[in-house]
C-alpha cells in the first residue's frame, strides 16, 4: 500500500500522455516506485501506450511489447490489448504470435481475443491460421456470439471463400447489417460488381456503410454514373459518401462535377475533411478555379484545420497552375516542420511552370540539405526547370546526381526532359542520338514529338524529317508530326513539301483536332472549344 497515494496521479498522467517520451516518464517513475507491479496500473501503462499514439508506430508498440513481456502474470485483458493492437497494426502477423503464445502460455482466450486474431487474419488474407482459429472457435462453444460470426464471414468473404461466408450468414440467429457488410465489402473490393449489386439489393437492413460500398465499388471499377445514381437515392450521407463520389468525378476528369459536389456539400451542412478538401483543390488547379481555390483556402483558416502534408501539396499546386506561384511559396514557407516529399515536389514544379528555374534548382538543393530524399518526380520537376531556363551544364549535373548518386533507373518522363533541354538549347543530334539509344521504347511518341518542336524552333529540316518518320511509324494518326512538319517546310517557303504533307494527311484521313480552353467568370468555370459557337 505504499504507493497507493501516488498511483491516482501517474496513472492521471499516463492517460493524459502524447508522446513516447512523456509514456517513458512514467513508466520509469513505476518502476522506481514499485507501482510497475500493481497489476492495474501496469494495464493501464501499456493500454495508453498503444493508443495514445499511433498505433501504426511500430516503437510505441515495441515499447509496449517490452513493458508486457516483464509482467509475470498478465490479465486476459493486457493479453487482447496487445493482441488487438498488433491487428490494427502495420505488422498483424505479430498478433496471431502473441494469439499463439497465449496458448502456449495456458491462457484461455476469450470472444475479444478471438475477434481481434481473426481481424488479423483478415487482413493477412490468412485462411489456414483464420480456419484453425474457427476450429478452436467451435471446440470452445463461443460460435454463437455475434461479434466472432461477424469476424468469421469477413475472413471468409476477403480471403474469396463466398461459399463458408454464406453459410455462416444464413446459420446467424441475429443478423445485422455489419454481417451483410462483411460479404458486401468484399464483394466490392474486387470489383465483383453484379454480385454486390444482387446481395445489396437482397440485404434487408442497410446502414450508410452498406451504401458507401456500393458507391466506392462503382467508382473503383470507373462506373461513376451508376455510383451517382445510388448517391442520389441514399436516405443519409456521411463524408465518406461524399468523398467516394467526388473521387470518382476526379479520377474521370469530370473536375466541374468535383466543384459542384463540393458546393452541394456545402449546403448539405456536411463538414469536409482534408480528403475532400484535396479533391476540391485538385479540381480547381485543374480548372484554373483560382476564387474557388481561395475560398478553400479561407474555410481552412477559418475552421483553424491544420495545413501540411497532401493538403499543404494540395494548395501550393493549386496556387502555381493557377498563375499565383508568390501564395504558393507562402503556404510553402509557412510548412516550415511539416514537409514532406510532396510538398517539395509541388513547389519545386511550380517554380518549374513559371520559370523560375533558377529558383527551383535551389529549392532543389534545399530539400536535399533538409534531410529530404529526392524520389523520381522530384528529378521530373528539376529537370524540367532546367530545360524551360536553359539550363544545360545544370540539368546534366543533376541527371547524373540522380543516376550516380541516388541510383534511380531514368524513366520516358526523365529522357523527355533532357532531350527537351539539348533541342532548347540547339543540340538536335546529341538528342536525337540519346533518343534513338534510349532503352524505353513503348510510349515514347511524346519524346519524339518535344524533339520535333525543338527542330522547328530552329530550322533544322533534316532531323525533323527523320523524327516526323518515326513518329508515323509509331503512331500513322498522329496529327502532330503533320502539322508540325508542315510548318517548319512552310519556314523555308518549301511549299511543295508543305502540299505533299497535306495530302498525306487527306490519304491518312488524319484530323487536327480542335484546340480548348478555359476561363473563371464570376467563380464560374467556362470552357470553350474552337470553332464550339457556344460562347458567342
Amino acid at each position: 500500500m505504499a504507493f497507493s497515494i501516488s498511483q491516482p496521479s501517474i496513472i492521471s498522467f499516463t492517460e493524459l500522455a502524447n508522446s513516447l517520451s512523456e509514456i517513458n516518464q512514467a513508466h520509469a517513475h513505476m518502476l522506481k516506485t514499485g507501482l510497475f507491479h500493481d497489476s492495474y496500473a501496469a494495464s493501464r501503462l501499456i493500454s495508453f501506450s498503444t493508443i495514445s499514439t499511433s498505433i501504426s508506430n511500430p516503437k510505441t508498440l515495441t515499447h509496449a511489447s517490452s513493458v508486457f513481456s516483464r509482467i509475470p502474470n498478465p490479465s486476459s485483458y493486457l493479453w487482447n490489448t496487445m493482441i488487438r493492437s498488433y491487428a490494427n497494426s502495420c505488422n498483424p502477423e505479430e498478433s496471431l504470435l502473441l494469439f499463439h503464445q497465449m496458448l502456449y502460455d495456458s491462457f484461455y482466450p476469450d470472444k475479444f481475443t478471438y475477434t481481434f486474431a481473426l481481424k488479423a487474419c483478415s487482413f493477412l488474407l490468412g485462411i489456414e491460421e483464420g480456419r484453425q482459429i474457427h476450429g478452436q472457435i467451435l471446440k470452445t462453444g463461443n460460435g454463437f456470439d455475434c461479434y466472432i460470426q461477424n469476424s468469421l464471414i469477413n475472413l471468409y468473404a476477403r480471403t474469396g471463400y463466398f461459399d463458408n461466408a454464406y453459410l455462416l450468414l444464413d446459420r446467424m440467429i441475429q443478423k445485422d447489417a455489419i454481417s451483410w457488410n462483411a460479404i458486401l465489402s468484399a464483394y466490392t473490393e474486387r470489383g465483383l460488381m453484379e454480385n454486390a449489386r444482387n446481395l445489396f439489393e437482397e440485404m434487408p437492413d442497410k446502414n450508410v456503410e452498406s451504401w458507401n460500398f456500393m458507391i466506392s465499388g462503382y467508382v473503383g471499377v470507373e462506373l461513376v454514373e451508376e455510383a451517382r445514381i445510388l448517391f442520389d437515392e441514399m436516405p443519409l450521407k456521411d463524408v465518406v459518401s461524399w468523398n467516394a463520389l467526388i473521387t470518382g468525378y476526379a479520377h474521370s476528369n469530370q473536375f466541374g462535377q468535383v466543384l459542384k459536389l463540393f458546393e452541394d456539400m456545402q449546403f448539405a451542412n456536411v463538414k469536409p475533411d482534408n480528403y475532400t478538401l484535396v479533391n476540391a483543390l485538385s479540381a480547381c488547379a485543374q480548372f484554373g478555379a483560382l476564387k474557388q481555390g481561395e475560398w478553400i483556402h479561407a474555410y481552412v483558416d477559418k475552421n483553424g484545420i491544420n495545413i501540411h502534408g497532401f493538403l499543404a501539396t494540395a494548395f501550393v499546386d493549386m496556387y502555381s497552375k493557377c498563375g499565383c506561384i508568390d501564395k504558393a511559396l507562402r503556404v510553402f514557407n509557412g510548412t516550415t516542420k511539416e514537409r514532406d516529399i510532396s510538398t517539395w515536389n509541388s513547389v519545386i514544379a511550380g517554380l518549374s511552370i513559371h520559370g523560375y528555374g533558377k529558383e527551383a534548382v535551389e529549392k532543389f538543393y534545399e530539400m536535399m540539405n533538409d534531410g529530404c530524399k529526392p524520389n523520381e518526380i522530384t528529378f521530373v520537376s528539376v529537370l524540367s526547370a532546367c530545360s524551360r531556363s536553359g539550363l544545360l551544364e545544370e540539368g546534366h549535373r543533376i541527371y547524373e546526381l540522380m543516376v550516380r548518386v541516388h541510383g534511380l533507373k531514368p524513366s520516358i518522363e526523365h529522357y523527355g526532359c533532357i532531350v527537351d533541354l539539348l533541342g532548347r538549347a540547339g543540340h538536335l543530334k546529341e538528342a536525337l542520338t540519346l533518343v534513338q539509344t534510349m532503352p524505353l521504347k513503348e510510349d515514347s511518341v511524346g519524346v519524339w514529338e518535344s524533339l520535333l518542336s525543338a527542330c522547328r524552333s530552329h530550322g533544322n529540316v533534316e532531323v525533323a524529317e527523320i523524327i516526323a518518320e518515326k513518329i508515323l511509324k509509331l503512331n500513322p494518326m498522329d496529327s502532330y508530326s503533320y502539322v508540325q512538319l508542315s510548318n517548319i517546310y512552310a519556314a523555308k517557303e518549301r511549299w511543295g513539301d508543305v502540299r505533299e504533307v497535306r495530302r498525306k494527311m487527306r490519304i491518312q484521313k488524319v484530323r487536327k483536332e480542335p484546340g480548348g480552353s478555359m476561363i473563371e467568370v464570376d467563380g464560374v468555370v467556362h470552357e470553350f472549344l474552337a470553332g464550339d459557337g457556344l460562347h458567342a
